[in-house]
């Protein structure tokens, strides 16, 4: 397939690369696009390419200029912190800085289609510079300059976004609403989020007979995850049972309030509140099933991490997640926030034989790996990156 050969890193010639990340990249935490961005520098630097990362300044993020984060370079641009003319002046700083180093770096990617996304498309376009843009979640299209509702600036930076040389697509329905959008059908590629499967061991033999029934959830405790439909799921399927668990990792505004739903629906002994865990693969690899009930996702990291644990999953019909989770296949969808869909898919997957999950669980790991092994999306990217059309990477698949 085209770009595959470049993943196995004997093209010739390394290439600079410049992540444009709107958010805050550390050393610890952040969300899906974060992730992506340390996942794909890693990756890219074993290959023998050089990425940095630029971040703004943000009031909630390091007030560091220049530091390195998992040995990648990250450049902070600072910016007044004044409604609207704290924005203006940051998009006219990024436009400066790329400008600047516009013979530094081979290409551009964007992480987050927002303003400075816009600003980077701007310049790359009036320079020549292959830029992609990945449109990672439905906040861009929801809440973000994509938003139904824009003001003026959003509507220019849309414009503007439209002249990147490849707009990444995590999911067909995010491919479908950029269409819809406006976006050139022919630089419109599907790529998914890329997942390390090497990180992940899928369980080679059933759990031991005594062993419950655990089920994990890894994400931020907030109210778009849908684990209050979790719980009430939870409740309907198993209360009262001693053979079942449910582990959550992660951390979020949400933690009081549902270790007291699990209190009143008397399942708060079936669950364990994790925390943060930086090695997740460990949490994962004594899990039967994951869980993944969010309200909206563009897609997820944590289905991918499942799926390459080899763990059968249960996930709520949303962007990405409707590309991967087949019912019966390797998993089992059920309709967002519908609490009786999922105590049901829950009992399902109780009842099933040990042996019959293990088989589930392999065929996620096939499927997933298939889509979006790290070498396959990084493949793709540097071919992006030195310059193919996305075109002709649908030809190849």
């Amino acid at each position: 397939m085209a770009g595959d050969g470049e993943a196995t890193g004997g093209h010739e010639n390394p290439l600079r690369i410049l992540m444009v990340l709107e958010s805050n990249f550390t050393q610890r935490g952040g969300g899906g696009a974060e992730s992506q961005v340390k996942t794909l520098a890693a990756h890219l630097k074993h290959l023998g390419h050089r990425v940095t990362v630029v971040t703004p300044m943000l009031p909630q993020g390091p007030q560091v200029a220049a530091e390195r984060c998992y040995g990648v370079p990250v450049g902070r641009l600072g910016y007044p912190r004044l409604p609207l003319f704290g924005a203006a002046i940051m998009c006219l700083r990024m436009g400066a800085f790329l400008w600047k180093h516009r013979g530094q770096y081979d290409a551009w990617h964007v992480h987050i289609g927002h303003h400075l996304g816009a600003v980077t498309c701007l310049v790359g376009s009036a320079l020549g510079k292959p830029v992609i843009v990945k449109i990672s979640g439905w906040w861009e299209l929801d809440q973000g300059v994509m938003a139904p509702h824009r003001r003026p600036l959003d509507i220019l930076a849309l414009r503007w976004l439209k002249k990147a040389s490849t707009v990444q697509a995590i999911s067909t329905r995010i491919a479908q609403e950029l269409e819809r959008q406006g976006f050139p059908r022919d630089r419109i590629l599907v790529l998914p989020n890329a997942v390390d499967t090497s990180r992940f061991r899928v369980r080679a033999a059933p759990r031991p007979a005594q062993a419950p029934f655990t089920a994990v959830f890894v994400g931020r405790l907030v109210p778009e995850k849908g684990l209050d439909t979790l719980f009430d799921a939870w409740a309907q399927a198993f209360h009262g049972r001693s053979d079942v668990r449910l582990r959550l990792v992660g951390e979020g505004g949400d933690d009081r309030a549902l270790r007291e739903q699990a209190e009143r629906l008397g399942i708060a002994t079936q669950i364990e509140f994790l925390g943060h865990r930086d090695h997740v693969e460990e949490v994962l690899a004594e899990a039967d099933v994951g869980v993944l009930p969010s309200r909206i996702e563009g897609l997820s990291n944590t289905l991918l991490e499942f799926m390459a644990s080899g763990l059968p999953t249960l996930a709520s019909r949303v962007s990405g997640s409707e590309d991967f989770v087949v019912t019966g296949r390797n998993g089992w969808l059920f309709p967002v926030s519908d609490a009786v869909a999922l105590a049901d898919c829950l009992r399902d997957a109780r009842s099933l034989p040990v042996t019959r999950l293990l088989e589930l669980g392999r065929q996620a790991r096939a499927d997933v790996e298939a889509a979006s092994a790290l070498d396959r999306v990084v493949g793709r990217l540097l071919a992006l990156y030195r310059g193919v059309h996305p075109r002709e990477l649908r030809k190849a698949d």
